[in-house]
């Protein structure tokens, strides 16, 4: 294998492929990114035998073969190499090497072989859409602020994605929850996508997808079957297997008679949480609101730190309330809204409470409560 590839273009390549690669391995091959020139592209796949990630990279093929070499090192070694230079990968398939050469730099890899680089089976996939980059951007970087760290709940360490009816028809709509906060996220159904099995998409699979997104003009073709989805650019393909599990019936969560409705401008609420949990102990990080007529005292008390207090004027115009949250899940919350206000729909203080963004019920989040 001989062939050049600009310097810039290959560390795009090679920083999402190094990203896959898990840094401890017990399977040596799977540290490994497998490049393989043919024609007038290098294609640079990796795996961590759960996602697998190929990127299509313009080159200059002078031989074409294929050979693998360690993922996180040759990015190493192309992030250092100077902006603009030309990078020349060559393997006489023989030593057991990749020379690498940029410039009066030069750079020799141990190779291990292709033939054991083992590659994600493709599956026949039963639905097939086309989204925009934006669109898929928004459901999934919404909602995965809420997917679950607890291994134990393994069903809730991802996205649930899947058509669901709305009120004026089938939606395509993206889920996360960790029993203590949710997003529900919803977005136009594309065309295609009316028979979706609902899956479970990883949270490393989420965050590998954010990369991918990053073009507002891209469309995204996206493949699902019952055990894999598939995200694919005409430069990138990503597929991952989905979590097998059943995701639980969020419907039941989301409140539907919370009457006593608070609005408040959505960044001013966001810094005046920041400010006023600097005082609290990590562990309870507890905030309290107080609501009276158009009046919100946000209050932390932390015994053994101090205490802190901070009024907003809100639009609120019914009973009084108090009720106590975790800041950091607050936070998080507020963070996720674009628009100018935040509407936060309460019952009791023992209840959840619904946040979502001015009258738009396309992006929904509810928080569990806690005691003040």
């Amino acid at each position: 294998m001989k062939a050049s590839i600009e310097r810039s273009a290959l560390l795009k390549a090679m920083s999402r492929a190094q990203s896959v690669v898990e840094r401890r391995n017990t399977i040596p091959i799977l540290a490994n990114v497998l490049i393989e020139a043919e024609g007038e592209t290098v294609n640079f796949r990796a795996t961590d035998l759960d996602i697998e990630v190929i990127d299509k990279c313009p080159a200059l093929v002078e031989q074409a073969g294929a050979t693998t070499v360690p993922a996180h090192m040759l990015h190493e070694i192309v992030r250092k190499l100077p902006d603009g230079a030309m990078v020349e990968l060559l393997d006489d398939g023989a030593s057991g090497r990749m020379e690498i050469t940029a410039g009066r730099s030069h750079f020799s890899l141990a190779t291990l072989p292709r033939e054991d680089f083992p590659v994600m089976a493709s599956s026949e996939y039963e639905c097939n859409f086309a989204a925009k980059a934006p669109v898929l951007r928004r459901l999934f970087d919404k909602a995965k602020f809420a997917i679950s760290t607890e291994e134990t709940r393994y069903y809730l360490n991802g996205v649930y994605m899947h058509a669901a009816q709305g009120a004026e028809g089938l939606l395509l709509r993206c889920v996360a929850t960790d029993g203590h906060r949710l997003a529900r996220i919803d977005t136009d159904l594309p065309v295609g996508a009316e028979e979706l099995p609902g899956v479970i998409v990883p949270r490393k699979t989420v965050g590998e997808l954010g990369k991918l997104l990053g073009d507002d003009e891209a469309s995204i073709a996206v493949s699902v079957s019952e055990t894999k989805i598939r995200f694919a650019t005409p430069e990138i393909t990503l597929t991952s297997k989905v979590i097998d599990g059943t995701f639980p019936d969020y419907t039941r969560v989301i409140p539907t008679n919370n009457t006593k409705r608070l609005e408040v401008d959505a960044a001013e609420f966001a810094q005046a949480v920041d400010r006023v949990s600097t005082v609290s102990s990590e562990r309870s990080r507890a905030v309290k609101l107080s609501l009276d007529e158009d009046r919100l005292v946000l209050s932390v008390n932390a015994p053994d730190s101090g205490a802190a207090e901070e009024e907003l004027a809100v639009a609120y115009g019914d009973e009084h309330l108090e009720i106590g949250f975790n800041a950091k899940y607050l936070l998080e919350i507020a963070n996720q809204v674009d628009r100018e206000n935040a509407v936060f729909m309460f019952n009791s203080s023992g209840d959840p409470t619904l946040m979502r963004e001015g009258n738009d019920d396309s992006a929904i989040y509810v928080v569990m409560p806690m005691r003040v």
